[in-house]
């Protein structure tokens, strides 16, 4: 599933196409993604001007001019294409502007999702209305994780993938991230010295800036909108390096819960 990073490259890929741009065509080609796509999305699109396009957690936002902002969320496979040759099967959203731009939501598996709200009501969105603070923001810091991880027994992983106290974080850059800091995923939250959490917001902000700049890991389906891949996937440490050396002279060893892989190597992290 696309992370931060990935929406982010997204997002910053869409802009130069559709920022301060009138859309002169807005077409659903389907009832629904994940769940339905709002019935009155061409109307209130149609003719518009998008003002700004911005990120929240792993969610795309796409202002315009009526004040009103379409939310797209990527899901497991969801994409944006820049000017396709031609339309394709699983081309569920298409935009064209007034100078000629055509943009296509793909989304093959169809776990995306297309939302549209007013920009008053952002707030009360509901994935957003109990969300904590963006990780690449000032708010989050090290005072801010020891103080909402306070007496509790979570692991630290599980608390960081919580998106009630850190917005739009995934799992292959937490896993990045505590093996930067040295810190087993395991650990209980709640016994993380202030010094350590620190250590742990530098390095997650570390990460993701990197994975940005890198345009992301490219799991699976991801691509950016001019179709190419993101390469932050070759400065992995430890996520899919089950069975690797660790730079510190470890192994890397893979644990499963829920499904969900983690990645960490004894010898650094503890």
């Amino acid at each position: 599933m696309p992370e931060l990073p990935e929406v982010e490259t997204t997002v910053a890929g869409l802009r130069p196409v559709l920022e301060g741009k009138r859309l002169t065509l807005v077409e659903p080609r389907r009832a629904d993604l994940r769940r339905p796509i709002p019935t009155d999305l061409r109307q209130r699109m149609t003719g518009a001007r998008v003002t700004q396009l911005a990120r929240r957690a792993k969610y795309g936002l796409i202002e315009t001019d009526r004040g009103d902002v379409m939310i797209f969320h990527l899901g497991m496979s969801g994409r944006w294409r820049i000017d396709p040759a031609e339309l394709e099967k699983h081309d569920h959203l298409v935009l064209e502007t007034e100078e000629d731009r055509r943009l296509v939501l793909n989304d093959p598996r169809r776990f995306g999702s297309l939302d549209l709200i007013r920009l008053e009501d952002m707030g009360q969105y509901g994935p957003f209305a109990a969300m904590g603070p963006e990780p690449l923001g000032d708010d989050f810091t090290g005072s801010y994780l020891k103080a909402v991880t306070r007496d509790r027994k979570a692991p630290i992983k599980q608390l960081l993938l919580d998106q009630r106290n850190v917005a739009g974080l995934g799992n292959i850059y937490v896993c990045e991230a505590l093996h930067m800091a040295g810190i087993l995923p395991s650990r209980m939250g709640g016994g993380i010295s202030k010094r350590r959490y620190d250590k742990l917001v530098v390095a997650i902000k570390q990460v993701l800036a990197s994975a940005i700049a890198a345009g992301g890991s490219s799991l699976r389906d991801f691509v950016q909108p001019d179709g190419e891949l993101g390469y932050f996937a070759k400065e992995w440490l430890v996520y899919g390096r089950e069975g690797e050396d660790c730079a510190c002279g470890g192994a890397v060893l893979r644990k499963v819960d829920s499904g969900r892989s983690t990645f960490y190597c004894r010898k650094c992290q503890s």
